[in-house]
């Protein structure tokens, strides 16, 4: 099985980094003999908030985390940029867990491949 760790950094809007490391995540996690993971980092932990409300026609990250999710990925948030940001434990989308850097060490070893967007 192949494994493929994705770490994101920019907000979920302003760029389209994260948006296209979530497109390119959800892709990966469809296909037979693949695992994933995504860890959001610095501002990428804003990907994580549930309940966002986006203008009619455009993208919403928060949906785009849940296609990973479903498929088996798990999604960890940086909890210290989750503090710097004031974002809650309960604040979190469904599928995405508080997580460490600690954690990030060893999905980082875990993994055959490290994207980094």
């Amino acid at each position: 099985m192949a494994k493929t760790l994705f770490i994101l950094n920019d907000p979920p809007y302003g760029t389209e980094r994260s948006f296209n490391g979530l497109r390119l995540a959800g892709s990966l996690s469809k296909r037979e003999g693949e695992a994933v993971k995504i860890f959001l980092i610095g501002d990428a932990a804003s990907c994580a908030k549930a309940h966002q409300k986006v203008p009619t026609g455009y993208y919403n990250v928060e949906v785009m985390l849940r296609g990973p999710g479903r498929q088996g990925a798990e999604i960890g948030v940086c909890g210290t940029c989750m503090d710097a940001r004031g974002i809650a434990d309960t604040e979190l989308a469904e599928g995405t867990k508080r997580s460490t850097l600690d954690e990030l060490t060893g999905w980082t070893q875990w993994a055959d491949k490290v994207l980094v967007f």
